[in-house]
């Protein structure tokens, strides 16, 4: 299985070639508690046109556990060291929540390495509202308790609240319990101390801002802080989806992205 040593983690990652080995490339980068595997339903429409990259960030899957309390842009930094090293770079850049942030951070420090952004559910900083702040209180209290079962079910059931969404729930349950008590809450702790307000003006990049309509993670108002501050970027709210939008709303999402990923490529 590839791994990469970057300058602070051990990485682990797969690409995804299509014919035409010289083709665009586009990386994806998977959510708190999530892995490169949850892009599953993004490779079959993807993978024909581009180079794929889908990585584990630090702590999370089959990637090394963080030796000490991580930052958004130590895990930038090696994601830009394995997308320069495979050759892959400039690349469209994909992120989901946790994952947006790392890809803000790539595009501020490494801008050369990324083509283009599509963010999605993510935030320059984290704000909770009265109902995001007691989720995090509850998800913080079972980590420091060392419950990553109840840590799975908490944030499942809230990602997939609906009766016809259970194998969803169930799968990001196991995969969340799975993540190392330690890793989990080090990148809770990245994430809360995310905080590129101030810099956002500075991304030079094509930016998408994807929203769920009913995203009880990051609030609506997070998403259009980036949309507003970002240059040239365009917002899309997709309907009746949480926060987990790539997986609730795959078609609409899918249609989205390439619309996006094709303009940029002057497709």
């Amino acid at each position: 299985m590839p791994h990469h040593q970057g300058p602070h983690d051990r990485i682990f990652y797969e690409i995804h070639r299509p014919r035409e080995e010289e083709s665009v490339s586009v990386t994806f980068l998977h959510g708190l508690g999530s892995c490169g595997e949850d892009w599953i339903l993004q490779l079959p429409v993807v993978v024909g046109d581009y180079a794929v990259l889908t990585v584990d960030l630090p702590g999370h899957g089959r990637s090394s556990k963080q030796s000490t309390w991580p930052r958004i842009s130590c895990f930038a930094e090696d994601i830009a060291d394995l997308i320069l090293t495979l050759g892959l770079g400039p690349t469209h850049v994909v992120g989901l929540s946790l994952g947006g942030t790392v890809a803000m951070q790539l595009a501020l420090d490494f801008p050369e390495v990324v083509r283009s952004l599509t963010l999605v559910n993510t935030f320059a900083k984290l704000y909770s509202g009265s109902n995001g702040f007691f989720r995090k209180l509850v998800r913080i209290a079972y980590v420091a308790l060392g419950q990553m079962d109840r840590v799975g079910q908490w944030v499942a059931a809230g990602l997939f609240p609906e009766p016809d969404q259970e194998l969803l729930r169930q799968a990001a349950a196991e995969r969340i319990a799975s993540n190392p008590r330690g890793a989990y809450l080090w990148a809770i702790w990245a994430a809360t101390r995310f905080d590129i307000r101030d810099r956002l003006h500075k991304i030079n990049a094509p930016t998408l801002v994807v929203a769920g309509e009913l995203d009880q993670t990051v609030s609506m108002e997070a998403k259009e802080e980036l949309a507003d501050n970002i240059p040239g970027a365009h917002l899309v709210v997709i309907p009746d989806s949480g926060h987990a939008t790539p997986l609730d709303a795959v078609e609409e999402f899918n249609r989205t992205m390439l619309e996006f990923l094709s303009q940029v490529d002057g497709g």
